[in-house]
């Protein structure tokens, strides 16, 4: 009967010591966290001591650079306050007003000025409210050649995206038992405020198809402040502007979607955004899809 021999394998002897080593430190270091953790502290992977684990996570404060016009109006400052929270913002306007953001008086010119304003800007969004004091003429030009400027101003500099600010009335010659969404036609009015957004769309709508950067347009019910719509008649267009505020957020992120007859990404999109409540006028549910627009307020 032959004896088999079961050699076993043993590591030299510094070997075995080194990893014992490894492990002893491994061991003292995962002790050395769970008591830093029960404590409240907490050790980065540099080693830096934090006395709230929360540092770890927290960034500097950066997003986009966001440009706002008709910085005068009090929707331009509701949007600017929601979107500082995560962004850079600097409000524009033709006159000047004190707010606590950057502004910069503006004319939306043809010049190198309108140029300016728009360095280091990622997205435009373009209030494009004239004054409340502005004729008819005014509130045309306004829609029209300065929404051209800027358009420009945007192509020639590093704009990524440029969101124009409509309206939904655009769409309220339709037939009220229609199921009217974004691929309808608007059916404008000679009002010269609804027939320049009208106008204004139209220009966005050409320089997405020959420029390099996106062009999203939201169609605006009739903006009502919460409070303020408390005892008046429901109004089946109603937005909250907080609403609107949060819709334009989504805006900075949604994605062009691919087209289907070209090459390349249709960088041309529009959403209609109002509140959502039994008897409103349009769906949001393009917005709520691709936007993540989750509209809340109800009248009462």
């Amino acid at each position: 009967m032959k004896l088999i021999s079961v050699l076993r394998y043993q590591k030299p002897s510094s070997t075995v010591d080194s990893d014992q080593h490894e492990m002893e430190k491994v061991t003292v270091t995962m002790r050395r966290r769970s008591f830093m953790k029960n404590a409240g502290l907490l050790l980065t992977g540099t080693g830096t001591l934090l006395k709230n684990p929360s540092e770890a996570q927290a960034s500097p404060k950066k997003g986009q650079r966001i440009l706002i016009t008709s910085g005068e109006s009090n929707l331009a400052q509701i949007i600017a306050a929601y979107l500082s929270q995560n962004h850079q913002v600097t409000l524009t306007g033709l006159t000047q007003n004190q707010n606590k953001f950057p502004y910069i008086v503006s004319e939306l010119d043809h010049s190198e000025s309108t140029n300016k304003l728009v360095q280091e800007i990622d997205t435009v969004v373009h209030v494009a409210q004239a004054t409340s004091s502005a004729d008819e003429f005014e509130h045309l030009d306004h829609q029209t050649r300065k929404t051209y400027n800027l358009l420009r101003a945007a192509a020639t500099g590093n704009v990524q995206r440029f969101i124009f600010l409509s309206s939904l009335e655009l769409m309220t010659n339709y037939n009220e038992d229609y199921l009217v969404s974004e691929r309808w036609r608007p059916l404008p009015t000679t009002d010269p405020a609804l027939l320049g957004k009208y106008l204004g769309e139209f220009t966005c709508r050409e320089f997405a198809r020959e420029e390099e950067f996106q062009v999203i347009i939201l169609r605006l019910g009739k903006i009502i402040n919460a409070t303020a719509a408390k005892g008046k008649k429901t109004d089946p267009l109603w937005v909250e502007e907080q609403e609107v505020a949060q819709a334009v957020s989504g805006a900075l992120s949604v994605k062009p979607y691919p087209r289907f007859h070209a090459q390349g990404v249709n960088r041309w999109r529009i959403f209609h955004i109002q509140s959502e409540f039994p008897g409103a006028r349009f769906s949001v549910g393009a917005a709520k899809g691709d936007l993540g627009y989750r509209p809340w307020f109800k009248p009462e």
